[in-house]
């Protein structure tokens, strides 16, 4: 779809999250094939790097408003911080003015001598509208859960080879020790094996030849986009949490629901009516409902907005344990990556760096 709206060379581009399921070479001609675009593009993306290297002007929708800047995302960010510090000024300035002129117009509202003052000072406060107090805007803000790990080595890739049925093999002799505070990141073109070595990782497929294993106190958490099959449409959001752990509490899954933005009545929602973005939401609740000691990772921005993958990138950072991560976002890549599982020319290899 996407290479059909680009050969048809349109006056006005407009593009909705085209870097989702995107491999890094895609995504990086994309940056190019945008920045040689002639007429007019409007990009929406969650991508930041991407976002940040083509366009020219920012829009971003705020406090139910659209406010549009020359500039990144940085800047609109930097601005808005700015404006926000300025008007709580203003507002707090107010504030404590109005108290001032109410506790004069309280205290000489009998005196005909000052009846004049009075009166200047309720027109003041009828003329000047109070400024509300900014509400707090509801972002993902969350930290995953960590289980005790009493060594270093979490797991040892030996020699590992897979490929489907008697297909040929995706990956062959791949070896590589997860370290209990690796970043381990995994990049290549889409349809190499990427999520299914994953899978492997996970214990959802055997390995053609070779072995994994994990250390007796490896805890493995596992996120997966396609598992969103695996929600159940009846079900609401708290239901879908608590079904990860039966020890959690019902006020512990929607103390996660909250976390994961599903507040109040928000947590009863049925799957069946959630958008792809908040099953994604979902998902990470059910995955840190129960402490793990290894993330394995599959593209877990996918769906998230701009605000939740930065929360997400700084939830990976915190985390005291290791994470294998597929992903595309360079943001990602490069904030937290110490090593790298590069497929490149029907190889998997281990990059240090």
């Amino acid at each position: 779809n996407l290479a059909k709206v680009l050969v048809s060379e349109p006056d006005l581009l407009l593009l909705d999250e085209p870097t989702n399921y995107l491999d890094v070479v895609s995504i990086r001609w994309l940056e190019r094939f945008l920045n040689e675009w002639k007429s007019e593009l409007m990009l929406i993306t969650h991508d930041r790097s991407f976002m940040d290297r083509v366009v020219t002007h920012t829009v971003a929708i705020h406090r139910r408003k659209a406010k549009k800047i020359t500039g990144n995302t940085s800047k609109i960010y930097d601005q808005i911080i700015q404006e926000e510090e300025v008007y709580e000024k203003t507002r707090m300035n107010d504030e404590r003015k109005r108290r001032e002129i109410e506790r004069f117009i309280e205290r000489f509202r009998a005196k005909n001598t000052l009846a004049s003052r009075v009166q200047s000072r309720m027109k003041y406060l009828e003329k000047h509208e109070q400024l509300d107090k900014l509400e707090r805007i509801q972002t993902l803000d969350f930290s995953f859960r960590s289980a005790p790990f009493p060594a270093k080595v979490m797991m040892r890739v030996d020699q590992v080879s897979f490929g489907y049925d008697d297909g040929p093999l995706l990956f062959s002799d791949l070896s590589i020790e997860v370290h209990d505070h690796d970043r381990i990141c995994v990049i290549g073109p889409n349809g190499k094996g990427k999520s299914t070595l994953l899978r492997v990782l996970a214990g959802e497929l055997p390995p053609r030849r070779g072995k994994i294993t994990n250390h007796p106190r490896t805890v493995p958490g596992y996120f997966a986009q396609t598992n969103v099959s695996t929600l159940h449409a009846r079900n609401t959001v708290v239901d879908e949490i608590q079904s990860a752990d039966r020890s959690c509490l019902p006020q512990t899954a929607r103390d996660i629901a909250g976390v994961m933005m599903f507040e109040d009545d928000a947590a009863l929602k049925r799957i069946s009516v959630l958008s792809g973005g908040e099953k994604s939401r979902v998902m990470l609740g059910k995955l840190i409902v129960t402490p793990a000691n290894l993330l394995l990772l599959d593209e877990p921005t996918n769906h998230l907005d701009m605000d939740s993958c930065d929360s997400l990138l700084a939830a990976i950072d915190a985390f005291d344990g290791a994470a294998v991560i597929v992903t595309h976002n360079e943001m990602f890549l490069h904030a937290l990556a110490t090593r790298f599982i590069v497929f490149d020319r029907g190889h998997a290899g281990v990059f240090d760096g």
